[in-house]
């Protein structure tokens, strides 16, 4: 049984977060551990595991790059530890601006201003690719879908980046 049909959902990116949430807590409730303490051995053990699964399961489903992830793996496609590279000339140039201006924030005149408008066109970027991916996974045009979850990967490293140095501004 996969991630979709263990919560009674159809395959696909775009999910009803609220019915994946409360499909956990019902689930959660059915398979806690603490349920089956006077059971057997066996069954506590099938328990335990039944939680990590739909623990794992939430995990994933719930978060839009992974369970993008996940569904391309359901048809096939595998990215975890890839050695496959982007081969998109104008992201790559995008990359290498998107990098050279994270490097010149800390010199900008006002850094936390420059920071906030960073940030405002990376969530636009990111916003306009998961809308990509939602049209490549409805079309299940599954290469294509994969290139968009590995700029995805890049933009979510990057946003990361950004919030450290954001953080370190605020320590001032």
């Amino acid at each position: 049984m996969n991630y979709f049909e263990l919560f009674g959902l159809s395959p696909q990116f775009d999910v009803d977060s609220h019915a994946l949430a409360d499909t956990y807590r019902t689930l959660q409730k059915q398979f806690h551990p603490d349920k089956f303490a006077a059971h057997s051995e066996r069954e506590r053990l099938q328990a335990v595991q039944g939680a990590a699964r739909i623990n794992d399961a939430y995990t994933t489903l719930k978060n839009p790059l992974n369970r993008a992830q996940y569904l391309l793996s359901l048809h096939g496609v595998e990215l975890n530890a890839e050695q496959q590279t982007l081969k998109d000339p104008a992201f790559l140039m995008q990359q290498m601006e998107w990098r050279e201006q994270l490097e010149e924030l800390s010199h900008a005149p006002d850094v936390l201003a420059a920071i906030l408008a960073f940030e405002q066109e990376l969530q636009q970027a990111s916003q306009d690719y998961y809308g990509q991916l939602s049209h490549q996974l409805t079309q299940a045009a599954w290469q294509e879908a994969a290139d968009t979850v590995r700029k995805l990967k890049f933009m979510t490293k990057l946003h990361a980046e950004l919030e450290r140095l954001e953080d370190a501004q605020q320590d001032f």
